[in-house]
């Protein structure tokens, strides 16, 4: 029997294609991410179905978590009738394979939040959005600062922990900034611990914050930074097991999603603050480029960066509205705080 089913949703998925390429005047765009369960990626999509609903064409989202996903989802857009799409690759190698499958199809594609890398190791000359790294790994590392001094804690007794990922440019470049600025302020270098996470999420910044805390029991203040909100959460949480608190950890993500889960926890924790990068640019406005390109022939910015604005349990409401996002203030079903 649920052969049988399985076979009439094929029958079903094989019409439906059919029926889409029978009407080549709709338009139809892809959008493809690396991890659809992220909610970054979540409010892309979202973002992304606004401009979808706006503009009156079909959007196709697929979750795309390794290579032969990526190309499989590139000939299943083909397939039906997409003219383009956005990705977010799993591995920004795959930046060749991609381009090449999209020519073939004689699709239109615009890469977002990772930049390409060709086989010279030079970064691909594709239309891509990404966030504008050091400033804001700069901005972390100020704002950092700026409560440590508040706070008065002597360089003795404190150490910065930088969660990293060094395997992506986009996300070494905010925890390289981030230290920078600690290092500029007069915070000694050799107090800033680098701890590589396996994964860039909260499970891997966790593993990777209990390395450093067992290499470090000395330590009784800790300034922490990461690639993203989860990386810092992640650290914070394996301080939390170990009696550490908000007066003793000053902790400032970068993201638009776990921080304001963070925020709506009624108590007060060490995740101080973080750098707002914005969903709504990186999904709304690629996917409207891409429409225009497919439309009107206007091929998207080769290299477009998106600024951060850093915010705290204070006035990260005011922010996300300031910045057209006051939708995501709120708790969406499924994105309760942990």
């Amino acid at each position: 029997m649920k052969r049988f089913a399985l076979t009439l949703l094929s029958i079903a998925v094989f019409m439906a294609w059919g029926c889409v390429k029978k009407d080549p005047q709709q338009i139809r765009i892809g959008f493809l991410v690396k991890r659809p369960e992220e909610f970054w990626f979540q409010n892309e999509w979202k973002y992304a179905q606004k401009c979808a609903d706006k503009y009156g064409f079909t959007l196709i989202k697929i979750g795309t978590p390794d290579g032969d996903k990526v190309l499989s989802a590139i000939d299943n857009l083909a397939a039906l009738g997409a003219q383009g799409f956005v990705i977010c690759t799993p591995d920004v190698r795959l930046g060749p394979s991609i381009k090449a499958r999209a020519d073939f199809h004689k699709m239109k594609v615009m890469s977002v939040d990772d930049q390409w890398v060709g086989p010279d190791g030079k970064f691909m000359e594709v239309p891509y959005m990404g966030i504008s790294s050091k400033s804001i790994g700069r901005a972390v590392g100020k704002a950092l600062v700026d409560e440590f001094s508040v706070r008065g804690w002597s360089l003795e007794s404190t150490a910065a922990l930088a969660v990293t990922f060094d395997e992506l440019n986009t996300v070494k470049e905010r925890t390289d900034a981030a230290s920078e600025v600690l290092v500029e302020s007069g915070f000694p270098e050799e107090r800033i611990f680098r701890i590589p996470e396996k994964t860039i999420d909260l499970p891997g910044a966790f593993d990777a914050a209990n390395i450093a805390l067992s290499q470090h029991p000395e330590v009784a203040h800790w300034l922490i930074f990461s690639v993203n909100d989860e990386g810092v959460l992640g650290a914070i949480r394996a301080m939390e097991n170990r009696g550490f608190t908000a007066d003793t950890v000053i902790g400032i993500g970068i993201g638009a999603g776990a921080g304001i889960r963070e925020f709506a926890k009624p108590e007060i924790t060490p995740f101080f603050g973080f750098c707002i990068i914005n969903p709504y640019r990186h999904g709304f406005e690629t996917t409207e480029m891409v429409y225009n390109w497919i439309k009107f022939g206007r091929r998207p910015p080769m290299d477009t960066r998106t600024p951060g604005v850093i915010v705290t349990r204070e006035n990260y409401k005011q922010a996300f509205k300031d910045l057209g996002m006051g939708d995501l203030i709120e708790p969406q079903p499924g994105q309760e705080a942990f």
